[in-house]
């Protein structure tokens, strides 16, 4: 597999989650999950020991920390970070709530993909998928 379609199969075993709690909750906290080097996944959540009612760019900074420190001790080739936003629709004047799963991998793969989506009896309805180039914020551009 090639740094993209690892990048992939690990958004798709952590998007679900999203969804499940979307459905049952009608929101989520943010989390995330990592690529082993021997390709193994492991799912993440984040904790603030300070509050049960954690604000997101908190736990998203928890996340961020723990993944940085990962890659830098080798110990991941692939991250992911999910999140509940609010984004501008392309080719639309509306905005919607959207899944965005920021994945980065260290070989010089990184996107952010933004799942719009509408909640009706407690379904999860997805709009169309958007994707952007990420920031390649825990592997660097060089990191091969």
């Amino acid at each position: 597999m090639n740094p993209k379609q690892e990048a992939e199969k690990l958004m798709n075993e952590m998007l679900p989650v999203a969804e499940k709690m979307l459905r049952q909750y009608g929101e989520f906290y943010p989390y995330g999950g990592y690529m082993k080097p021997d390709g193994e996944i492991v799912h993440v959540g984040a904790k603030d020991p300070k509050t049960d009612r954690p604000k997101s760019k908190d736990l998203i900074a928890i996340l961020r920390n723990s993944f940085r420190e990962l890659a830098r001790n080798k110990q991941c080739k692939a991250v992911t970070i999910v999140f509940d936003v609010v984004v501008p629709v392309p080719k639309s004047n509306r905005k919607s709530d959207a899944i965005q799963v920021c994945v980065d991998h260290a070989g010089d793969y990184s996107a952010e993909v933004f799942f719009p989506y509408r909640i009706v009896n407690n379904e999860v309805i997805l709009g169309e998928t958007f994707a952007q180039e990420g920031k390649h914020e825990f592997f660097g551009r060089d990191s091969n």
